[in-house]
């Protein structure tokens, strides 16, 4: 089962010709989710060929508009195309009342449900086939949340070998072995689905942080993250400055990453719009001084998420 994160816009604050504001879509086995929706996303959404309509949530951090600019414009799209199942927006209080006035003052044409949850308290926002999404809280000048996509452990390898052992028949006890269901075979023996299989394996998880002071809380909640996307939006000298403003630098992230046990990659993102693209590199090296594993994402950058085993 794929599982694919696109950066659709790697800025913050104010869009630049090569940086969209925040924002990222996750691409599970075909079904699309967006978390944050920065100006600029409908082009990268059209020049990634990504299937709009497929976005079944889209997850805010928060209401600033750096990071809720693009959705009027999305809502006005998915009403060109063939759009039968509805859409969920999930965010902080007040996403709902942006979403209402955008819709009444815009007088927008919507041909589909769409479905607003402000978040109530941390922990299970959305729940889909194999995976939930979960919210934690973050530091900021308004109330904003972090978010981890998680997939549910999978079964253990089958081992045909010790079903032949066992003498069951190749077919439909192989399969439902494999669903985790005990059998009984024709002479009155029952093989449980530990007699063939091995030990259930992790899924993947995909961790969302942005526009926040560095607490440690956020350690604990990305833990085991194979994609750590995380906002480095300054260098260490302008750590005070990033501090008055509930912002982290690209260190800060990467000590985050380093202390969490089993995280795979960090991947920086929410760029001050006045670091150049040579200055960016300088904001890597200081990242990658604590956590090795860290990258700049740019706009329309890709990073498959695999399966370990």
């Amino acid at each position: 089962m794929n599982l694919e994160a696109f950066i659709l816009g790697c800025g913050g604050m104010m869009p630049l010709p090569n940086r969209h504001l925040t924002s990222v879509l996750l691409r599970r086995e075909g079904e699309l989710f967006l978390f944050d929706c920065g100006e600029g996303t409908q082009v990268s959404l059209r020049r990634l060929n990504l299937r709009w309509k497929k976005i079944s949530v889209i997850f805010i951090s928060h209401t600033h508009a750096d990071h809720v600019t693009g959705i009027p414009g999305l809502l006005m799209l998915s009403s060109q195309v063939d759009r039968d199942d509805p859409l969920y927006i999930i965010g902080p209080p007040k996403i709902a009342e942006y979403i209402e006035a955008s819709r009444r003052v815009l007088d927008m044409f919507i041909n589909y449900e769409i479905i607003v949850q402000e978040i109530a308290s941390p922990g299970v926002v959305y729940r889909g086939d194999g995976f939930h999404v979960r919210c934690f809280p973050l530091s900021h000048t308004k109330p904003c949340y972090g978010y981890t996509l998680e997939e549910d452990t999978r079964p253990g390898e089958f081992h045909p070998q010790k079903a032949q052992a066992l003498g069951i028949p190749v077919g439909k006890l192989w399969g439902r072995l494999q669903k985790g269901e005990t059998v009984e075979l024709d002479d009155g023996r029952k093989v449980n689905p530990s007699d063939v299989m091995g030990q259930p394996r992790q899924g993947r998880k995909f961790s969302f942080v942005t526009d926040s002071l560095a607490i440690p809380e956020i350690a604990t909640h990305v833990i085991g993250s194979d994609l750590f996307i995380c906002e480095g939006m300054f260098a260490r000298d302008l750590t005070e400055d990033a501090h008055s403003k509930k912002h982290m630098t690209a260190e800060e992230a990467a000590k985050i990453a380093s202390s969490s046990a089993g995280l795979k990659k960090l991947a920086l993102i929410h760029y001050s719009p006045r670091y150049t693209e040579y200055e960016l590199k300088q904001v890597l090296k200081e990242a990658q001084a604590i956590f090795p594993e860290t990258v700049l994402t740019r706009d329309r950058m890709v990073f498959p998420i695999e399966y370990v085993d």
